[in-house]
């Protein structure tokens, strides 16, 4: 019988962890806060924000939003970065992505305070995982680990695949399976013999951006899928990189679209902010 791995009831229990922490934070005087900056009104961006808000809302956390015209320069955002660096109550600073054209995404997280980058993206973030320093993590990788580890699957010495090498999910994902004991392979639209490669998976991770890519074909039999990927097909219904109903009969274990790894996105965000305001 395959394990579906639920997203939204571990996220769940993750934030009523955090509500509990916050509140004994508050009664030792400690209050959180993340400030939340978007750029433009991008729908789904607006969504997300959205969503951020109620999440820091039901834990407690205090949140300032920043809705700034699509016409905002580079250098007004930066100069409210450096403010919000500088403000001893902001614990945490999350600039919305994607950004507008004209400005450099990467110039900007550089400018967050690698104290306050709870998205964990800024490169001292990024280097200190690699070295195993303590540092912020990519808040969608570690909520795959906690996935797998609140699932009851073990890491330490499995198998593992990980499709796609993006800074946001690939990269940090290799390195913290690396971290938990796995033996990982990172594969991506180069690779080549890909199903040979995935079909040695003890756990397969997929962040390929693409519709429902992986079949059964793609997968060993008995192995854990996890499915990063988001997407509206041709119903208008939301599906992942992973052809669900091809491959959850052959799994062991595998997280659904909805309902699997993108709660947790959110979930790790908080945990992050209270690690911010708990370093402080």
């Amino acid at each position: 019988m395959t394990q579906i791995i639920d997203g939204k009831a571990i996220s769940a229990a993750i934030k009523d962890e955090l509500k509990a922490e916050v509140e004994s934070l508050k009664g030792e005087g400690t209050q959180i806060c993340l400030a939340v900056i978007q750029v433009g009104n991008d729908p789904a961006s607006a969504v997300y924000v959205g969503n951020k808000k109620k999440a820091c809302a039901y834990i407690g956390i205090d949140s300032l939003a920043y809705e700034l015209p699509e016409e905002t320069t580079q250098e007004e955002l930066l100069k409210l970065i450096a403010e919000l660096n500088d403000k001893g109550e902001v614990n945490g600073i999350l600039v919305q992505l994607p950004l507008p054209d004209h400005i450099d995404e990467d110039e900007v997280i550089r400018a967050i305070d690698p104290k306050k980058d709870v998205d964990g993206f800024h490169p001292q973030s990024v280097g200190a995982l690699c070295i195993g320093q303590p540092g912020f993590v990519s808040c969608t990788p570690a909520g795959i680990i906690q996935l797998l580890k609140r699932s009851g699957i073990e890491i330490a010495g499995k198998e593992c695949v990980v499709i796609g090498r993006s800074n946001i999910v690939g990269k940090p994902m290799a390195l913290l399976l690396l971290r938990e004991n796995g033996t990982v392979t990172v594969a991506h639209s180069k690779t080549k013999n890909l199903q040979e490669i995935t079909k040695r998976a003890d756990i397969l991770v997929v962040a390929v951006g693409r519709p429902k890519m992986i079949t059964r074909e793609y997968v060993k039999e008995g192995a854990v899928v996890i499915d990063v990927g988001i997407h509206r097909n041709e119903n208008n219904k939301l599906c992942g990189d992973v052809d669900y109903d091809d491959v959850a009969p052959i799994c062991s274990a595998i997280t659904p679209v909805p309902g699997g790894v993108g709660p947790m996105t959110i979930a790790m965000l908080m945990h992050n902010c209270v690690e911010a305001g708990t370093r402080r």
